[in-house]
């Protein structure tokens, strides 16, 4: 990325940064704005962002009537430089968002997708293993983008008529056909998203079992229903097998609402290689370098898959590694032919990346060059 510029965006009335490809350090005060940086930058790809926030949360306060937030960059992509922007709508639709690629209204994820790529990691990730299934879900969703940018649309079609099936059901609707047919787009959006995580997971698992340094390699298994049928049938016989579950359990799916089976109740099992435990047994600091090192082996292998490394932002990501960890990461993400974002209070914390590394200040809703 070359440049960024924040418009009205949550404290930033504006904001500009001029950049090169090396990583980027975001020092300042608690509440100084450095994570709404990230947040920015993370709405230039598919789905709602890091923070999962509303759009109506994303005005800065206190901006003059008519003021739409609006963020701009510029991306260096193998095929040539891009400007990805996206904003507030205007006129009728001013509470839903915009996306423009140089220039030009894009509908859909799946241009995102392929135009920029980010992956991140925030303080609320760290005791992930220890959370619900979705947060892991959507952790790995994020990973498979990177691969496979179609992902985005065959996600959000799917969770559409999910939502749309929950729907007939809770208010009673028994055309059978109308459902079937609803059941049978289901099934094949459905066995699409098991099919690209799974092709993802393989692709990814011997660089995730090689560690990076000191921090641990991993080994990861998508613990699913669908995922599971595509093991033993073409993926046609998978999508007649997924429909069928779903007719079955209609009654029950009305009563509890939502469906029993898919790919939306899918776990990301994960195992340290080097102990042997579930993540969820490790201590809170293997927890963090298992993610740390997932993060990089799938930076590491889109950089040489696609010839560009998603976008890493990394909240307060260097604040609990020791001195070994965090000279062990700051000498991966330099190394790594991409971009990587990183927070932190504690200036004197960064030192060790000197001039391998862009150096911003963030106070007062302003974002200067250089530590203070």
């Amino acid at each position: 990325m070359t440049g960024l510029v924040l418009t009205d965006f949550r404290c930033f009335a504006r904001a500009t940064l001029t950049l090169d490809a090396r990583p980027v350090v975001l020092t300042g005060p608690n509440g100084a704005g450095k994570t709404n940086v990230l947040e920015a930058l993370s709405l230039l790809t598919p789905g709602p962002g890091l923070r999962g926030a509303r759009l109506a949360e994303l005005p800065r306060r206190g901006a003059p009537a008519g003021a739409r937030w609006a963020v701009a960059a510029a991306v260096e992509t193998p095929r040539g430089a891009v400007d990805i922007g996206t904003g507030q709508a205007e006129g009728e639709g001013e509470h839903r968002r915009v996306v423009k690629i140089d220039g030009r209204v894009v509908r859909g994820q799946a241009a995102l997708a392929e135009a920029v790529g980010a992956l991140w990691l925030t303080p609320s990730m760290d005791r992930m293993f220890n959370d619900g299934a979705s947060s892991r879900r959507r952790f790995f969703d994020r990973l498979v983008l990177g691969f496979d940018p179609g992902h985005a649309t065959q996600l959000s079609a799917y969770e559409r008529v999910l939502r749309e099936r929950a729907r007939l059901l809770r208010d009673g609707v028994g055309d059978a056909v109308w459902l079937e047919a609803i059941e049978n787009t289901m099934a094949a959006h459905g066995v699409a998203v098991a099919a690209a995580r799974r092709a993802t997971l393989r692709r990814l698992a011997p660089t995730m079992a090689a560690g990076v340094g000191p921090f641990p390699g991993a080994e990861a298994t998508l613990e699913g229903t669908v995922e599971a049928s595509l093991d033993d049938m073409p993926a046609v016989d998978a999508e007649a097998r997924f429909a069928e579950a779903l007719a079955a359990s209609r009654r029950h799916d009305a009563e509890a609402g939502g469906a029993a089976v898919g790919p939306h109740r899918t776990n990301l099992d994960v195992r340290h290689r080097g102990n042997g435990l579930p993540a969820a047994q490790c201590s809170t600091g293997e927890q963090k370098a298992l993610l740390i090192a997932i993060l990089l082996a799938t930076a590491r292998l889109q950089a040489d898959e696609r010839g560009q490394a998603p976008l890493l932002l990394l909240d307060e990501v260097a604040a609990h590694l020791d001195a070994r960890h965090r000279g062990a990461l700051f000498d991966a993400l330099a190394a790594i032919d991409g971009q990587a974002w990183m927070t932190g209070t504690d200036a004197a914390v960064f030192a060790p990346l000197g001039s391998r590394a862009q150096h911003f200040t963030v106070q007062g809703g302003m974002i200067t060059v250089g530590l203070t």
